[in-house]
């Protein structure tokens, strides 16, 4: 593509020795075909030529922390960016171990790309905070506006969407996860003007307000390329079918809530609907089915690739019924009141499936009677031999068990074993749990994301530091005897660019025994370990282009580094940190 060249390309481009006999427009075009974040940087570091065309061709730009870069450097490098991803807050986060105000504030960002990227498409935002007037700002500023995406966000409410919806003319996507929103009213789904068309994603399935159904009906209606549907759970069956009737072409699904009952006219409209939906590949968002709902999703199973059964407290004979017609799944979300009967018609019925995700229903419940145990978790593994990403959260485990897992499925890139007792051990032999990670990370190879659980000793750690040598991420609370742990992990694995630590043993050794490590990752987090603030100071002060932070409420120990975030950054210290935040 060829571009108008501002004058600091012109001069870059004249000084520069020609590596290849390529025409500028020909490797832009070349390397615009490149859509893997690694690979473009890899491709950028080859000749100043490559460079240049990489820094002009790109469109989209992912940023793991906020506090990396500035907009200023990221507008600078990159001129004609039409996609941004940004994430903010740490991932801890999500366990409440970051206080509200912590930071990762989106205006600064939207302010300077109002000015260096007027034609920003589409923003991806998690962990971010996002309020109402940075909304408003954002639908003003970009006329060519399509795409918003929040996860996990907070900061704003129904409000900013109202904005959105009125001022995006041309908005394909607005994308609503898990966000910490002040649901005033469902009235925002109204500001769509009665000319707009483009809607492609909607989903407000985490919003409890409830929504206008004629209102969302005629949106629909009108939004003839809608392919992603995502409602709340005010939105009943009867609606539901309303809605699917306008858009048999959805191929993402959010159901609604199914707490209803039924008539058999209802009934049978619905199931009708569920099979004119030709395209669905997807189906989530189901609260509360029973055994009246089940059949009437039957039809929609046959080509369903994911199921997403999160918000369904669905029981094992149910579940089963409706596995029976999903023999191409292969992503699978679901609450561990399936039990392990529900888990063995997984393996039974899904021989595809790729991915699995077992929540607990109450993770705080004490003596609960339903739940998922080693059993389940190994008659998946003997039915899905290509499973490679689980999340598993249970009660009990054992190291036979894990072991039976791991080598069934060797092809695991993301393992997340969550006993919810901490420091549980092997239930049946009292031994640590150590062989049951270690077992993972021999046979598993392929491994980027592990978190571990349950009783573990430092041997858990010289397993990973020794055979996960493509290990990119690990999570780790309640586990480990000493320093030596982490050091092992730290000199074991050269591909690591996240470690999350809580509630571990570890101290001031472990984290100044690697401080070369952290340059090339992306960030360390460590809370309530044994780290002090002299070990911090001191790790500021050998690895002063680190920013080292750390979270003091009032009524710490001032001796005590509670929370501690450790993170590469081009800029050095934030200028927005709040008071609880010490910068070293």
């Amino acid at each position: 593509m060829v571009h108008k060249r501002k004058k600091e390309e012109t001069t870059e481009s004249k000084n520069m020795n020609k590596s290849s006999d390529f025409p500028d427009e020909v490797l832009e075009r070349v390397l615009g075909m490149v859509k893997s974040h690694k690979d473009r940087s890899s491709v950028s570091l080859v000749c100043k030529e490559w460079y240049n065309a990489e820094r002009w061709s790109r469109r989209n730009v992912f940023i793991g922390n906020c506090y990396a870069v500035t907009p200023e450097i990221l507008t600078r490098r990159f001129p004609n960016i039409r996609s941004v991803t940004l994430k903010g807050k740490p991932r801890f986060s999500d366990f409440n171990l970051v206080p509200a105000n912590w930071g990762a504030d989106i205006l600064p960002w939207l302010i300077v790309f109002a000015h260096k990227y007027p034609f920003l498409e589409e923003l991806k935002l998690k962990r971010m905070t996002v309020t109402d007037e940075s909304l408003e700002f954002l639908s003003l500023s970009f006329h060519n506006f399509k795409a918003l995406s929040l996860l996990s966000c907070d900061g704003f409410s129904t409000d900013g969407l109202a904005a959105v919806a009125t001022n995006c003319k041309n908005l394909t996507e607005l994308d609503i996860q898990e966000n910490g929103i002040d649901d005033k009213s469902g009235n925002w789904l109204s500001c769509f003007p009665e000319t707009f068309t483009s809607l492609e994603v909607l989903n407000f399935a985490n919003l409890n307000n409830d929504v206008n159904i004629d209102v969302l009906e005629k949106l629909v209606s009108r939004c003839k390329s809608l392919k992603t549907l995502k409602v709340n759970k005010s939105i009943t069956p009867e609606h539901l079918q309303r809605l699917l009737v306008r858009a048999p072409q959805v191929c993402e699904l959010g159901c609604g809530s199914f707490y209803q009952q039924l008539t058999c006219q209802q009934s049978a409209e619905l199931e009708s609907a569920f099979n004119n939906c030709k395209s669905l590949y997807s189906l989530s968002g189901l609260w509360a089915a029973s055994g009246q709902h089940i059949p009437v999703l039957y039809p929609a199973c046959a080509n369903l690739t994911f199921m997403n059964f999160s918000y369904a407290l669905i029981d094992s004979d149910d579940f089963a019924k409706i596995l029976v017609h999903c023999p191409n799944l292969r992503r699978l979300w679901v609450v561990d009141t399936v039990e392990d009967k529900g888990l063995e018609a997984v393996g039974s019925y899904c021989p595809l499936l790729e991915e699995l995700r077992v929540f607990p229903a109450d993770p705080f419940e004490e003596g609960v009677a339903h739940g998922v145990t080693e059993a389940g978790f190994v008659a998946v593994s003997e039915g899905c031999p290509k499973l490679h990403y689980v999340l598993y959260f249970c009660r009990q485990m054992t190291n036979a068990a894990v072991t039976t897992v791991a080598q069934n499925c060797p092809d695991f890139t993301h393992f997340r074993l969550c006993i919810m007792n901490p420091g549980q051990a092997d239930y049946l032999t009292d031994e640590p749990m150590d062989e049951a990670f270690g077992a993972v990370v021999r046979n598993c190879p392929r491994l980027q994301r592990l978190a571990v659980s349950g009783l573990l000793t430092d041997l858990t750690f010289e397993y990973i530091g020794k055979y996960a040598k493509n290990l990119e991420t690990l999570s780790v609370a309640f586990a480990g005897n000493s320093d030596w742990g982490m050091q092992c992990v730290l000199d074991g694995c050269p591909k690591l660019r996240k470690l999350e630590i809580r509630d571990c043993p570890f101290g001031n050794a472990a984290l100044l025994s690697c401080m070369g490590k952290y340059e090339s990752m992306r960030s360390l987090w460590m809370s309530d370990c044994n780290v002090t603030m002299n070990g911090c100071r001191l790790l500021a002060q050998e690895r002063p282009w680190l920013n080292v932070e750390v979270i003091k409420e009032d009524g710490s120990d001032a001796s005590e580094a509670e929370r501690l975030y450790v993170y590469r950054s081009l800029v050095g210290p934030r200028k927005d940190a709040p008071p609880f935040v010490l910068t070293l």
